[in-house]
């Protein structure tokens, strides 16, 4: 589902340069499950943005579901990532003036689905996250909780082939954190869907089959 070698990622800091990634190389199988557990400024988030094609790598290349990102023009990659990926961030990224429904409706909205199939599977999915009696109500009404269930819902409704989650838990308490690390898991399960999950979190990244460690921009096993 994917496979990336030798990836590299430089970031300036006014005349000093900053190797972020150092030759990351990775394979998930379809409907594998990945933790990558790193320290705060590992570089967890920004593989994870390469990984998707959310920014470009250096050097090196990324194929995902037998597509070769750096062959994509931007529009391209805009039509993977609406089509074949889902993204989770640690700050939900919902859409305030928006409810429940249109938040989570938003990706198959944008990919011109059918009005009652953008329906039905709005609603399918609304169940699933336990939603059903908040489906209406504004973002600002949930607790923190919800709104991480309405991201999670909001990057699966569209069945991609592979969901990359940037600590997903990080901004919740322990027991909320497990049940929205549960549900998650569950959902890539159910869609049949890979799973990267970048989480400083030994205890969750423990629920995903795999597990690698990314310390000063490599990559060691655990």
């Amino acid at each position: 589902m994917l496979v990336c070698k030798n990836i590299h990622k430089t970031f300036l800091d006014g005349s000093d340069e900053i190797k972020i990634l150092k030759g990351i190389t990775i394979d998930v199988k379809p409907s594998e499950t990945l933790a990558i557990v790193g320290a705060s400024g590992s570089g967890k988030s920004t593989l994870l943005h390469v990984l998707s094609g959310l920014e470009s790598a250096d050097s090196g290349f990324i194929i995902i579901d037998d597509i070769e990102l750096s062959t994509l023009s931007e529009n391209q990659l805009c039509e993977l990532r609406l089509k074949k990926i889902g993204f989770i961030y640690q700050f939900h990224h919902l859409i305030k003036e928006l409810n429940v429904r249109e938040n989570i409706s938003l990706p198959l909205m944008i990919d011109n689905y059918d009005a009652d199939l953008v329906d039905s599977k709005t609603n399918e999915i609304i169940e699933k996250v336990g939603l059903k009696h908040r489906a209406d109500f504004q973002i600002d009404k949930l607790s923190g909780g919800e709104r991480q269930r309405v991201a999670i819902a909001r990057s699966i409704v569209h069945q991609p082939k592979i969901i990359f989650a940037d600590e997903p838990t990080g901004n919740l308490d322990k027991a909320n954190a497990k049940n929205i690390f549960s549900l998650l898991t569950d959902l890539a399960n159910f869609n049949n869907s890979s799973l990267i999950v970048a989480t400083h979190d030994l205890e969750m990244s423990s629920l995903l089959r795999k597990k690698i460690m990314i310390e000063n921009g490599l990559l060691k096993t655990i």
